[in-house]
């Protein structure tokens, strides 16, 4: 995801990906480019009881949201989702947030109005992820639409998760969202995470972004930053508020101060 709290700024590609999007079928074909199994198992989320549980989380929340109607089994589409999380040029947007923006929006959860579709939006909202690409949301959402369509879940719901996915674009909830208050709070939350916590996020959102030169990363960043902290809140969610806002912002200012007086000259 192209969000704020670790985009660059940095010239990007805007040109529309050529190679063909996924479907998530039972058969499924990954991206040229992506240079991932989509075989259970075959990802980076090695850890046999934590892939078991997403899969779990996956299925009890596709079948929520079906509320009780039919469709295929949800196995094949965790399987691709999961792929997809763990390509190699994943260095931050790893199965690991995906699996901590989950366990937000769980946090959370009391304030959203449909806390099915916002875990799906989770799923789904960096499902598609270059960084070195301007359309990922779109592309992820347009994913969301598909998938969820085929996966059988309500028409409603299915233009739900996508409108949470593009507004991760901003992560700028219109007041009364509460639904894309509770997604924005939950993919932010790494901000607040403790010292160590903070600094080794910050750091595999440079790895990410290893191809552009370090002047460029520190400006992009750093103006990402002083943008951030211009904001009049980072929270939307009276948790978030409460039990985020004061840490992300010593975070965010101390991130800005370490990279600008690193700065040549």
């Amino acid at each position: 995801m192209t969000d704020h709290s670790h985009h660059t700024g940095a010239p990007r590609d805007t040109e529309a990906d050529t190679d063909a999007e996924v479907e998530v079928e039972v058969e499924v074909e990954v991206e040229p480019d992506a240079e991932v199994d989509t075989v259970a198992g075959s990802h980076a989320d090695t850890d046999a009881g934590a892939g078991a549980g997403l899969r779990g989380r996956w299925h009890d929340t596709l079948l929520a949201a079906r509320a009780g109607a039919e469709g295929p089994d949800p196995l094949p589409y965790a399987e691709n989702l999961l792929a997809r999380w763990a390509e190699p040029q994943r260095r931050y947007h790893s199965t690991a947030h995906l699996r901590a923006v989950l366990d937000h929006v769980d946090t959370l959860a009391a304030h959203a109005d449909d806390v099915q579709a916002v875990r799906l939006a989770a799923w789904f909202h960096d499902a598609v992820y270059r960084p070195d690409r301007s359309e990922n949301e779109e592309r992820s959402a347009a994913l969301a639409e598909r998938a969820l369509t085929e996966a059988g879940a309500p028409d409603a719901v299915v233009a739900e998760v996508a409108r949470l996915v593009r507004l991760t674009v901003t992560h700028a909830p219109a007041e009364g969202d509460r639904n894309g208050e509770v997604l924005c709070d939950a993919d932010l939350a790494v901000l607040a995470g403790g010292p160590q916590e903070y600094a080794a996020y910050a750091a595999r959102v440079r790895e990410e972004y290893g191809f552009v030169p370090d002047d460029a990363f520190r400006e992009g960043r750093a103006a990402v930053l002083r943008q951030l902290l211009d904001l009049p809140s980072l929270f939307r969610t009276p948790y978030g508020a409460a039990e985020w806002e004061e840490r992300a912002r010593h975070n965010l200012a101390t991130e800005l101060e370490l990279l600008t007086s690193s700065a040549p000259g």
